[in-house]
């Protein structure tokens, strides 16, 4: 279904995003939430994020704001603005809600949304993800997903600077 004026409605506050993760559960779905910064998307961004749908019924990412990334990976960073970044994912057939956070770690968001599926890549160990043990307290589980090795903004970006 071709309905690209709907794309922007997928990009969320917060209160609004919480609405609608109460309706989701009121109809028995899955919520899942994933994160990054999304700041070149790539194969592996999109393998990934495939990956994760598979695992819920609702997808929820949430996007590191400007500020955010600018911590995480330096001044030059990030590349696209955070509305382009949340545009762009919220583009993506896979996924059902974007989100900005602008802390270094949306441990925060977690907590507010309480997703039954916390989704990371295999990169990372389970002590490591932001939000892990309080989605395990909560009874809900978290999922280590398979990446593509070798795909990575910082490797785009070291690539066409060469």
């Amino acid at each position: 279904m071709r309905q690209p004026e709907k794309i922007d409605l997928k990009i969320y506050e917060l209160k609004s995003l919480l609405q609608c993760v109460a309706k989701w559960r009121l109809l028995g779905k899955t919520v899942g939430f994933t994160n990054g910064c999304f700041d070149i998307l790539h194969k592996g961004h999109i393998f990934s994020l495939s990956e994760a749908a598979k695992e819920v019924d609702y997808l929820i990412v949430a996007i590191n704001s400007d500020n955010s990334v600018k911590k995480l990976k330096g001044p030059d960073r990030p590349i696209n603005a955070e509305q382009t970044r949340a545009l762009i994912v919220a583009s993506l057939l896979m996924v059902d809600a974007v989100i900005i956070f602008d802390e270094e770690n949306p441990l925060e968001l977690i907590k507010l949304i309480q997703p039954d599926v916390l989704i990371k890549g295999n990169d990372y160990t389970l002590d490591k993800i932001a939000g892990a043990k309080e989605v395990i307290a909560a009874g809900g589980k978290v999922v280590l997903n398979p990446i593509l090795e070798n795909y990575s903004t910082t490797n785009i970006i070291e690539q066409a600077t060469k």
